[in-house]
């Protein structure tokens, strides 16, 4: 009786153990992809869902942009996407997808005013044809999805409605939307320290409302856009009532709102900080996720 006992617990943990692993993703927190844009090598994270090495499918993706400070494993390390993803698959609330995270440094995303860090350059053009090719993904528009918080929110915008064609959905969280006037409003050490190598150096006032911030402007790319251009991407904006970027975007919501744009706006209790962005990435991916599935 104790060896049957014995032998039933064993087989009872082992077939538990491969259940749970079977809801496990694979994650790679550096890759490389070589820019001849940018001059350098450029790291990514990765996550491929669970039955990514066991089927012979292609998967949608999700682009997951950082913020300001962190580099391609800020969303593993702090923001635990490869548990929420586990979970939310294994519940079924998203479909399986592939995750991929690029390290950005302190670009926003974006051609700097120089012309010396083109990452949206590097980002369309290298980036994204390296990543379809190398591994088994649904390279078209509607299986495509971006999303990111904060400097992340930015480029998450900034990809999604400057370049429509390429996305079926985008969640921004904590976006780093400003109006103009917040832009001239910026104390000048955190300009140089943040924004003087994107945008400029050594700019005050309206000097910072240069071509690099009209180019840029989340609120001016949304006025230059008609609202048939607009509404062929599925918008979510989520930001903490705490947040001090809670006013920006609001302001989005409300031009969005003006160009009778659909469109999610979450406004929760919290701040700019991870325990808002691991309490909000599930509900992100399950937005765009939806844009995935077969209606």
């Amino acid at each position: 009786m104790k060896i049957y006992f014995k032998l039933s617990l064993l087989l009872l943990l082992l077939s538990t153990g491969t259940t749970f692993a079977q809801h496990i993703g694979k994650v790679i927190d550096e890759q490389n992809i070589k820019s001849d844009i940018l001059k350098h090598n450029v790291k990514y994270a990765i996550y491929l869902p669970p039955d990514y090495e066991t089927s012979n499918r292609t998967y949608p993706v999700v682009y997951l942009l950082h913020g300001y400070g962190d580099d391609q494993t800020g969303w593993l390390q702090f923001g635990e996407i490869n548990h929420y993803a586990d979970k939310a698959i294994a519940e079924g609330k998203i479909p399986p997808m592939i995750i991929v995270m690029p390290d950005a440094q302190t670009t926003y995303y974006i051609n700097s005013y120089d012309g010396k860090q083109n990452y949206e350059d590097f980002f369309f053009t290298e980036f994204i044809p390296d990543i379809e090719r190398e591994y088994h993904i649904k390279a078209e528009k509607k299986y495509r999805g971006v999303a990111g918080l904060s400097m992340g929110g930015f480029g998450t915008l900034v990809y999604s409605i400057k370049h429509p064609e390429m996305f079926s959905a985008a969640a921004a969280m904590s976006a780093a939307v400003r109006s103009d006037e917040d832009l001239m409003a910026i104390p000048d050490a955190r300009w140089a320290e943040v924004y003087s190598k994107v945008f400029g150096p050594d700019l005050k006032g309206r000097e910072r409302l240069n071509a690099t911030w009209q180019n840029y402007s989340i609120l001016g790319l949304v006025q230059s856009k008609t609202t048939e251009e607009l509404n062929t991407v599925r918008y979510w904006i989520d930001c903490g009532d705490d947040d001090p970027l809670s006013k920006g975007n609001s302001l989005l919501h409300i031009a969005l709102m003006e160009k009778k744009v659909p469109h999610e706006f979450r406004i929760r209790d919290g701040g700019h900080n991870w325990t808002y962005w691991r309490t909000g990435i599930t509900d992100a991916l399950e937005f765009i996720g939806d844009s995935f599935r077969q209606k």
